[in-house]
């Protein structure tokens, strides 16, 4: 049954409706209101996302199993705790209770549901760690759990238990400690975000063994997942969804699915990290995004960045970066945002189509650097004005100066 996207209010009070097996029940993007009945937890798919439900959740403990495989509770205002009952959730591969009003702890008991491939708990008010016994779950493809108020260190075993990771998304918590080098094992991760911590230390050397984003493109444009549901009456196998992320993008929120696969990133933005910027990252040929804003880096932009060709997007600012930017930047020729402000450059800014396309706050607070789109003149342009001004030059066919 599908009633997605119309205008149906009201409440489930009134909810008179049996069945022992009902497939797939679309009900999102309506406004509905009120607490989730039991009798719904029937379905095998139960998609009831943008609407105004309350509550808790605690209609998913009425029976010891349930046969949900695909549960989308997102952008409610469900709240309260997740209770502990999610050892009866063993079918479920999808659950999404993103933009809510959830809180307290992550129970322990997540570790049970060993199916699961997608869980997202974005934007609630979930506080502690991550429970390690989200490690047993290691056909997770995808993990977000940004804007809450997590805390503790980036567990080790993110790396180690769930190999299988494509998107990593912890940002807008208070995860501090270092970057554990076991990040470096996430082979198949093609989006990282662990922006707005109190993450400390230096980037990974390492972080070149994330062979997925050593590649250009994308052979699939979405993530796609198939599984099966079924009863002791029916059983229908090879159910699809595919996965979608929401993150920012070149200064806004934006939610990607039909493209997602081409989408390549990593943001470590806003954190307290230290130390020079890797040269292992310009390994990254097929990297999109690249945001390591508001951090304390220091030396100088390796002369291989030139090598991300297919980066679009660049943010480097407010750091304290020194020395001259390479030439190799002027040759990325599909990019089309960059920061490069409040750091320590300084000398020419490389002449080149893209550099001097953008707007002169791209390089603000490097009192240092000159050259268009800058007003300020280089010295070595000053020297070649003056020599095309000189008297024995006025005859010559071709000046020093031109």
């Amino acid at each position: 049954m599908n009633l997605t996207s119309n205008q149906i209010g009201g409440t489930f009070a009134n909810l008179t409706l049996e069945f022992s097996y009902f497939p797939k029940l679309h009900l999102s993007s309506n406004t509905l209101e009120g607490p989730i009945p039991s009798v719904l937890s029937k379905a095998s798919y139960l998609d009831l996302s943008y609407n105004k439900l309350s509550g808790s959740i605690s209609f998913l403990c009425s029976s010891e199993t349930i046969p949900l495989s695909f549960l989308d509770l997102s952008n409610n205002n469900v709240s309260r705790q997740v209770p502990n009952c999610l050892t009866h959730w063993e079918n479920l591969v999808m659950l999404d209770l993103s933009y809510n009003a959830l809180s307290g702890k992550i129970p322990t008991t997540i570790g049970s549901i060993f199916r699961i491939k997608t869980l997202k708990l974005r934007s609630n008010k979930f506080v502690g760690q991550l429970p390690s016994s989200l490690k047993n779950c290691t056909s997770l493809d995808v993990v977000d759990v940004g804007d809450n108020k997590l805390s503790g260190p980036i567990p080790e075993w993110l790396g180690v238990s769930l190999k299988n990771l494509v998107i990593l998304m912890l940002s807008s918590n208070y995860f501090n400690g270092s970057l554990p080098s076991q990040i470096c094992h996430l082979t198949h991760i093609q989006s990282l975000d662990f922006s707005m911590n109190i993450i400390s230390g230096s980037i990974p050397k390492c972080f070149n063994n994330l062979t997925n984003l050593a590649q250009k493109g994308n052979s699939n444009l979405t993530s796609t997942h198939t599984y099966s549901i079924s009863t002791d009456k029916y059983s229908i196998s090879d159910m699809i969804y595919e996965d979608d992320a929401t993150f920012m993008w070149k200064g806004r929120i934006q939610t990607y699915k039909s493209t997602l696969g081409l989408v390549k990133r990593i943001d470590l933005s806003s954190n307290k990290l230290t130390g020079e910027i890797p040269s292992e990252i310009t390994h990254f040929v097929g990297l999109v995004s690249l945001n390591l804003s508001g951090n304390q880096l220091t030396g100088q932009i390796t002369p291989e960045i030139g090598n991300l060709q297919s980066l679009d997007a660049l943010d480097l600012s407010r750091n304290q970066i020194e020395g001259r930017i390479p030439t190799s930047l002027s040759q990325i020729h599909r990019l089309s945002l960059s920061g490069l402000s409040f750091n320590n450059l300084s000398g020419k800014i490389p002449i080149g189509t893209q550099l001097q396309s953008f707007d002169t706050s791209v390089y603000a607070g490097n009192p240092q650097l000159c050259g268009p789109p800058l007003k300020k003149i280089c010295a070595d342009q000053n020297v070649h004005t003056d020599l095309s001004n000189r008297e024995d030059d006025k005859d010559e066919l071709i000046t020093l100066g031109f």
